[in-house]
């Protein structure tokens, strides 16, 4: 029996998974939290962080290797001669500022108090003032990539990561050797080899055709970000499901698993989870839905989509262009909602019997900011309705409506701008809630289907292993024998349906005159905030 391990790093923990290469099957599951969590007010030693901050520490994702891929080995009963390859996911943006050889500088001494130093975590967001400088460079330099960017490059993507750090702490940039994806880091320590993922490069990296942005474009920017491509950034692109490596001796201690076994090319959550719900023809939109919601669909061709995330070419699966938006929040402002005094499954329950728009309220989920279409995370959540009769459940129920309102109109930008969405598959935590399905259902007005795995990361990144391996000739076919799905779980209720066209119209009119330009009451507030903590 062969079997590959597919680990997926989330925001707070890693899960390590094995899987029969044969049919799929997941055979042992082992999980480790990280230890320091995400960083948002402070790093480790008391160094204080500013609004917008999300940092996290580069030895907590070497703690899965050491823990949770043992553990998932011996939960499987298998030997671990029986392992033939692995693949690993990673949230992203998320990027690790390292020396030549790759060690992150927040582990040497010198810079252990140095905010700049650390992981910046995919929902660090402090650096929207570059996100938006970059943005208009662009649109009067008429760059030709900003389109595959529906227009608007992200505060959480690498380039305005890069320039926040250059410019809020030149000697940690001038130190870094390497601005490294996560993904392509954790890959660097299995192999010993540093292979940049296609997948980042492209959504995240601003890679197209080839071609990052150029340095008249950065020297722009700053004049000592010229360089920032060429120094910091470029490397030979690995293209997905392919082997990066094999595992070094190092890392072959740390897991337990024989040296000199494939390790397939990086990759993202969201992406790899494609292949693991049998979801990669064009107009599969799988969309994973977590702590936040990665929608993500194949087409035929390349086209601008507003307020995307990108359009890559062979970012998802090799032959198509793969888009992908989101949304910055979901499950987490869910329970942001949650008092102490109840739980996620007592509000659902009292949430469950009420009728559409009984509550009264509409919610913007904009409390990790705009993702997609608005690109903007500057702005802010927004809860309207509330009276002194508003109950928990209310806003619970409110706020699950408004994540689906986000999601369609997600879909319908798409399907405006001419990429179609024939089927929408949900995967991640957030299928575990029945009411969540059905409302989204009734929003979207059509039917869900939902992956057949609850670790739809995990799977999809041994399914890349497998690939990666050998063992099936591309990931189309590892996917096709080793992915799952149930198809059309959920239906609409054209009754709740005709409810939430009403409010979703309603929704459209917040979201745009807050959103757009109307009032940018979220934006001052911001500005507000960072003087006030600044003095």
């Amino acid at each position: 029996m062969s079997c590959v391990i597919g680990i997926d790093f989330g925001t707070l923990s890693g899960r390590a998974v094995v899987v029969r290469v044969a049919d799929g099957a997941e055979l042992g599951t082992a999980v480790h939290d990280y230890p320091h969590g995400v960083l948002t007010s402070a790093l480790p030693g008391g160094t204080r962080l500013g609004p917008g901050w999300a940092l996290q520490v580069p030895a907590d994702y070497i703690g899965v290797l050491r823990h949770a891929v043992p553990a998932a080995v011996a939960a499987a009963g298998i030997e671990p001669a029986e392992v033939v390859g692995v693949g690993t996911d990673f949230t992203a943006c998320t990027m690790v500022p390292t020396t030549a050889d790759g060690t992150p500088l927040c582990e040497l001494p010198a810079f252990a108090d140095r905010p700049h130093a650390y992981v910046k975590l995919w929902k660090h967001h402090a650096a929207q003032p570059q996100a938006d400088r970059i943005n208009r460079l662009a649109a009067s330099r008429d760059e030709p990539w900003l389109d595959r960017y529906g227009g608007l490059i992200s505060s959480e993507w690498e380039f305005a990561k890069g320039l926040q750090l250059l410019e809020e702490d030149p000697e940690v940039y001038a130190a870094m050797d390497r601005w490294v994806e996560a993904a392509d880091w954790i890959v660097w320590r299995l192999t010993g080899r540093y292979v940049r993922n296609a997948c980042t490069a492209g959504y995240k990296g601003i890679r197209q055709d080839g071609r990052y942005p150029s340095p008249e474009f950065l020297a722009e920017l700053h004049p000592g970000f010229a360089g920032f491509v060429a120094d910091k950034l470029d490397q030979p692109i690995g293209q997905l499901g392919e082997a990066a490596g094999t595992l070094g001796a190092p890392a072959a201690g740390w897991t337990g698993l024989p040296e000199g076994i494939a390790v397939a090319v990086g990759n993202v959550d969201a992406h790899v989870t494609s292949a693991a719900a049998r979801a990669l023809e064009p107009g599969q939109l799988v969309a994973i839905m977590g702590t936040s919601t990665c929608h993500v669909v194949n087409g035929d061709e390349a086209v601008a989509v507003p307020g995307m995330c990108g359009v890559v070419e062979g970012g998802i699966v090799a032959g198509l262009w793969g888009y992908e938006a989101g949304q910055s929040g979901a499950g987490d402002i869910l329970a942001h909602y949650v008092p102490p005094t109840s739980t996620h499954e007592r509000l659902t329950e009292l949430a469950a019997a009420q009728r559409p728009g009984e509550h009264g309220l509409l919610v913007l989920d904009w409390h990790s900011g705009n993702r997609s279409v608005l690109v903007d995370h500057e702005l802010s959540g927004l809860v309207l309705g509330e009276t002194l009769a508003t109950r928990p459940e209310d806003v619970y129920r409110a706020v699950v409506e408004a994540t689906a309102f986000g999601t369609r109109t997600i879909v319908e930008t798409f399907e405006r701008a001419g990429v179609p969405v024939h089927e929408f598959v949900a995967a991640g935590g957030l299928t575990k809630n029945a009411l969540i399905m059905q409302i989204y259902a009734d929003v979207l007005r059509r039917p869900l289907s939902v992956i057949g795995s609850a670790q739809g990361p995990a799977l999809g990144s041994a399914i890349h292993a497998a690939a990666a391996a050998g063992a099936y000739p591309d990931v189309r076919a590892a996917a096709a024998a080793m992915g799952r799905k149930s198809e059309a779980v959920w239906r609409p209720d054209p009754r709740a349906s005709a409810v939430y066209d009403e409010l979703f119209a309603e929704y459209t009119r917040l979201h745009d005159y807050f959103g757009r330009g109307g009032n940018t009451v979220m934006r001052r507030l911001r500005a507000i905030r960072r003087r006030a903590v600044r003095q």
